[in-house]
């Protein structure tokens, strides 16, 4: 590769909207351009870089037992239908249609083709287990694209899939995949913790998140250094919320109105009545496009976690909700309880209420809203007075509560989410008909697990990791080349002896970037560090003469070696065998 006539060049200053070190690096360093929003393409040395990624997957996944697959991007919407997730999965599927009308959509992941596929193919349990992966291209219809590769509509993913007779050849996968993508983001370079997260749209069980710890992170994570554990803080739990605390000093008598004038938030109710914030029920509602309003009740020293009641409610999205659709279901904002409402069971008609543990187990008599403004309630007890449609976590978990193994408090730490796990079952088989004969001739649903890395986000987490003021700094298994070489001076001697060290340095195995272009010394020593690449070589006239070339190890210090050792030498800075 040459500068000279490489498509895309270095950039002096970040772009305005590049907020974070690895999206401004990746722009400078000329791996990356924005086309559209959510729309990034990839310059060659980027283009080089995700080449080395995707060589390390392939083959962390052919030591696993991978077989590489490729579905089509365009799925007919009928198989999304089955598996009922054409509705469910909201504005982020991008829908169209062909020609003839028929209804398509852009995969925003591929386990319903994965599921017509093993119903095509899988016919017997001797054709147990299979693993398949793909190094493919998804689109998801983001509403808020940012931080450059963190979070694009179209990007490339490691995409596998493993075909199982039954839930313990499962376990036997999901490990075996683990451990593939473990070893994957370490010879990356990243630094990472696996974390319990939510299966989201996915489904099933056992999600597993690969988290680079960021401050640019749109994740935040609950860790314990005292057990270890650690959980994207949509799932995370913490321990002593439903012990019965909330009815520290009021008795569990008869419910009974009292006048709070002026009370529209717990901390102006707890004050007036001389009671804790963990006494009272607090009540928050949110508007959704899939089940319209959303009643949440929650301990009034506690805050609603979004992702927990998105995934207890089922719903896509959160919103909040007008002070029209609170009053038409005939609760009172600032005064609001489920107590007289009409609560949907069942499916039937009615509010939807989901209520946290911490008010319905144990809690014994809580403060509560009357539905009237000025008033609210003494003594409500869950069971007695009111019920919920759906009784779950939907805490968020705050720095410093006590872990809930080991009671250990808990630290919050921003991530980003560059891989991901889960078992699916046959939640996707069974929905298809994608059934194998076993060893007695009866019909079972194949069993899967669905696994994934981003590669255009791991690009931009190794950038974040490995950089200094001046620039990047690759590691050696990803960088886009080995060597930056460059021939200072203005006579033909360098460039002569450029063009030999390219031939030599190609021969021995290595990859070489050659600055050609006519720039001064100082533009040139500065684009090598923007661009990071672990060995930079240098060739001059007065080099030449004393029979020498400069190797600089990218962070490390220059050295003049002489020119017959120049391999060794090379090979010896960038770890690679003599």
């Amino acid at each position: 590769m040459r500068l000279s006539n490489m498509l895309g060049r270095t950039l002096r200053d970040a772009p305005a909207e590049a907020e974070h070190a690895g999206h401004q690096l990746a722009m400078r360093a000329g791996l990356a351009r924005p086309i559209a929003p959510g729309s990034y393409a990839l310059l060659p040395l980027g283009m080089a870089v995700a080449r080395r990624i995707e060589a390390i997957m392939h083959a962390e996944m052919a030591r696993a037992g991978g077989q590489e697959f490729r579905t089509p991007i365009v799925q007919p919407a009928a198989l999304w239908e089955a598996t009922g997730r054409y509705q469910e999965y909201g504005p982020l599927m991008l829908r169209a249609s062909d020609r003839a009308g028929r209804p398509l959509v852009v995969a925003p992941t591929h386990e319903e083709a994965v599921a017509e596929l093993a119903r095509r193919e899988v016919g017997s349990y001797r054709q147990l287990p299979a693993l398949i992966y793909q190094i493919h291209t998804k689109y998801r219809d983001e509403m808020r694209t940012k931080g450059g590769l963190m979070r694009l509509r179209e990007f490339t993913m490691l995409d596998a899939y493993s075909l199982d007779a039954d839930e313990a050849g499962l376990d036997k996968s999901y490990d075996a995949v683990a451990v593939a993508f473990e070893r994957t983001l370490e010879r990356c370079g990243v630094a990472y913790a696996a974390v319990e997260a939510g299966a989201g749209e996915m489904g099933g069980g056992e999600a597993r998140e690969y988290m680079a710890l960021s401050p640019s992170g749109e994740d935040t994570l609950a860790r314990c250094a005292g057990c270890g554990y650690a959980a994207n803080v949509e799932v995370a739990v913490s321990g002593g919320r439903a012990l019965g605390v909330g009815s520290r000093g009021l008795g569990a008598g008869a419910m009974e109105e009292i006048a709070t004038p002026n009370t529209a938030t717990i901390a102006d109710l707890a004050a007036l009545l001389g009671v804790p914030e963990s006494a009272t029920a607090k009540a928050v509602f949110f508007d959704t496009p899939d089940r319209g309003l959303i009643f949440a009740v929650i301990r009034g020293d506690l805050e609603v976690s979004e992702e927990k009641l998105r995934a207890a409610a089922r719903v896509s999205e959160l919103r909040p909700a007008s002070a029209e659709q609170i009053a038409a279901a005939g609760a009172v904002a600032g005064y609001a309880s489920p107590v007289g409402l009409i609560v949907s069971e069942g499916g039937s008609p009615g509010v939807l209420v989901v209520a946290d543990p911490s008010v319905a187990e144990g809690a014994g008599g809580l403060v509560a809203g009357a539905n009237r403004a000025g008033y609210h309630l003494r003594n409500v007890v869950y069971g007695r007075d009111w019920r919920a449609t759906a009784v779950a976590d939907i805490a968020a978990v705050r720095a410093g509560d006590p872990c809930a193994r080991c009671g250990a408090p808990l630290a919050l730490d921003r991530g980003v989410e560059i891989g991901h796990i889960f078992k699916l079952g046959d939640r996707y088989t069974r929905a298809v008909g994608a059934t194998y004969l076993d060893e007695a001739g009866a019909a079972r649903p194949v069993v899967m697990g669905s696994y994934g890395i981003g590669v255009e986000r791991l690009m931009q987490i190794i950038i974040e990791q490995h950089h200094d003021e001046a620039g990047i700094i690759w590691p050696a298994s990803v960088a886009p080349a080995d060597v930056h070489l460059m021939a200072l001076g203005k006579g033909e001697s360098p460039k002569a002896a450029a063009e030999e060290l390219i031939g030599e340095l190609e021969a021995a195995g290595l990859r070489v970037l050659y600055d050609d272009r006519g720039e001064s010394a100082g533009v040139k020593f500065n684009d090598a560090d923007l661009i990071g690449l672990p060995l930079r070589l240098v060739v001059s006239d007065r080099l030449l003469a004393a029979g020498e070339l400069e190797l600089k190890p990218r962070g490390g210090a220059a050295v003049k070696v002489p020119r017959a050792d120049l391999l060794r030498a090379a090979r010896n800075m960038l770890g690679a065998p003599a």
